[in-house]
């Protein structure tokens, strides 16, 4: 047990050692592998549902100054995931997304400020064909070099929208009150490598 610890620590100590908060420029692909856009719902007023979107594809540049920076951002809707299948489907239905006439969430980011380690971001955010601008609280977490020489930086992004906003409308009522709540939680939490296109 003592020499796994001791490997695991020295694991950690490497790859600490590799990291780093130094800002990178460039243009970066979202690695879908390494992205997590997950939202957080009250759920009979007394409770939440978390869920997230397995499929997310765009990229974001890092820029100097930091406020020319942009992302763009493309998530499957059937790609939900609540852990709960048969509310996954309700999700997907015309009750909610209604991911067969609208497949796709959107996100293209208008306005970057504040320093990479605590920023906002002005996007517009499309869903069910409605275009809301969004405000995003964001930090930049690092970069280092992959075992397969890619640079790669992370950031952190957090939100809240309202999902009327969008059309999602559906609103069922329980001795306690509304069935789902109105106030989404967002979170993004991805990862992106140095795009090597000239």
């Amino acid at each position: 047990m003592n020499k796994m610890l001791g490997v695991v620590s020295v694991a950690v100590v490497s790859v600490s050692a590799f990291a780093s908060t130094s800002y990178v420029k460039g243009k970066f692909e979202i690695d879908p592998a390494h992205t997590r856009v997950s939202f957080v719902i009250p759920h009979f007023v007394i409770s939440q549902v978390e869920g997230r979107f397995d499929d997310v594809k765009g990229d974001f540049t890092l820029a100097e100054p930091f406020s020319s920076s942009k992302a763009n951002v493309t998530i499957a809707v059937k790609s939900i995931d609540t852990a709960v299948s048969k509310r996954d489907e309700d999700l997907r239905s015309k009750n909610f997304l209604d991911a067969e006439k609208y497949p796709t969430i959107k996100f293209t980011a208008k306005k970057f400020s504040g320093t990479p380690e605590s920023f906002k971001v002005i996007g517009a955010l499309t869903i069910k064909g409605v275009t809301k601008d969004v405000t995003l609280d964001g930090k930049y977490r690092g970069t280092l070099k992959d075992p397969w020489g890619n640079q790669r930086v992370a950031l952190d992004l957090n939100g809240k929208i309202d999902r009327r906003d969008f059309h999602i409308d559906y609103s069922e009522m329980t001795e306690a009150g509304p069935g789902i709540g109105n106030e989404v939680t967002i979170r993004i939490q991805t990862d992106g490598t140095l795009s090597k296109k000239k």
